[in-house]
């Protein structure tokens, strides 16, 4: 079905009765297509009940970023929130010790202001 619509935008972009402006505009649409038909097979991804929509990913953002970064009073620099949402993914993603394998365990607590 796909492959049809990108022929009739290949058929449409080459019409007489298609102004240039518009055959422009269809190539460029039937170029998108073309490049990215690979990812819009939506038919294809729910048979194999793979996630369509956005939903999960608005739902990850706003668990692991507005949640945390968000709150009441609290404010960041660019650069500082960055660095924090790289820690915050290492320890959900359970992979924060190795971003810290090269440091020794000790049983004491450093203090900034020793």
């Amino acid at each position: 079905r796909g492959k049809n619509i990108i022929q009739e935008l290949n058929w449409l972009s080459k019409s007489q009765n298609t102004s240039k402006a518009t055959q422009t505009i269809l190539r460029q649409v039937r170029d998108y297509l073309n490049t990215h038909f690979k990812h819009i097979q939506y038919r294809t991804f729910k048979k194999l009940g793979l996630p369509i929509g956005s939903g999960m990913v608005e739902s990850a953002c706003k668990w692991l970023i507005q949640q945390r970064f968000k709150g009441v009073g609290m404010r960041w620099s660019e650069d500082g929130f960055n660095h924090l949402l790289h820690l915050r993914l290492a320890w959900v993603n359970q992979r924060f010790d190795t971003l810290f394998s090269d440091e020794p365990l000790t049983l004491t607590l450093y203090s900034p202001n020793d």
